[in-house]
């Protein structure tokens, strides 16, 4: 084991079993404490695989990367500013469209990611049926299926993290041309050194997030025109606010990849339903 040892990060909405995929992946080699400085919970464990040791952290389930709740921003800040190796971002196949919203947020931030496309059984209990090379093809990034209560899917989950831990890093989905004229704009102008990708930071002071203000207008103060021109140019596009507007852009675009890489069928009935149907006919 005399390579570097890996840092993976798991991330994902609440119950997609990401926690599920954790324990199963780390077993007994885990412990639970804080952030520093917070009160969110932080698990972190290790597993060996293959002679390669790995750091794995359970990010907390959220559902947005703002900064509306402290557990939004211990997660968005572990990414952009630990620089894990890895995302795994955890999906339920049977939430498809809620779920690829968070990922498109996930996509922004240009990390190495791959998809942990989880509850695929579940999916197809529903009748919903994903295609998962399909999904890899339309987000540019590796997908897995896997249902973790089994434990399946995750040796080659943690095999194709471990590859793309050295491979590139993920793109992000492209808006309205109205939006991504004018996030170039301000990218153009944008000087300070940040940790975060400089189109991620532009998207992110368009729609007002106040820690990334902070950084950059208190060291180029004159962006601020620049992005509050560019911000009412873009709502009067639309006729309604920029959080509208980026929210609309990132659920249709997640309804958009959705339609396109699964369809609906009508689920078969077990045995056991045929013969509760059975049971229970008025003869």
């Amino acid at each position: 084991m005399s390579q570097r040892k890996l840092v993976m990060a798991l991330a994902g909405n609440a119950n997609v079993g990401k926690s599920v995929i954790f324990n199963q992946l780390t077993g007994l080699h885990q412990h639970v404490g804080n952030w520093p400085g917070k009160t969110v919970e932080r698990a972190e464990g290790t597993l060996v695989f293959e002679d390669r040791e790995i750091d794995v952290i359970d990010l907390p389930g959220i559902y947005s990367l703002s900064t509306y709740s402290i557990e939004e921003v211990v997660s968005r800040e572990f990414i952009a500013v630990e620089h894990p190796d890895v995302i795994i971002n955890v999906v339920d196949a049977s939430g498809l469209e809620r779920n690829l919203a968070f990922t498109i947020q996930l996509l922004e931030l240009e990390p190495r990611m791959i998809i942990a496309l989880n509850q695929i059984d579940i999916a197809e209990a529903k009748g919903i049926l994903v295609y998962p090379d399909e999904l890899s093809k339309a987000l540019g990034i590796p997908v897995i299926p896997t249902v973790a209560v089994k434990g399946a899917g995750l040796t080659n989950l943690i095999d194709t993290a471990i590859k793309a831990s050295s491979g590139e890093r993920a793109k992000s989905i492209t808006y309205g041309i109205e939006i991504e004229d004018r996030v170039k704009n301000i990218i153009g102008e944008l000087a300070t050194e940040t940790p975060y990708p400089k189109r991620w930071v532009a998207l992110k002071l368009l729609e007002g997030d106040e820690e990334i203000e902070k950084i950059i207008y208190s060291n180029q103060p004159s962006v601020k025109t620049l992005v509050e021109k560019e911000r009412a140019c873009i709502e009067e596009i639309h006729g309604h606010e920029i959080t509208s507007v980026m929210t609309s852009e990132r659920y249709g675009a997640a309804s958009s990849i959705a339609y396109k890489v699964s369809r609906h069928v009508t689920p078969e009935k077990t045995l056991k339903d045929r013969l509760e149907e059975v049971s229970s006919h008025p003869f």
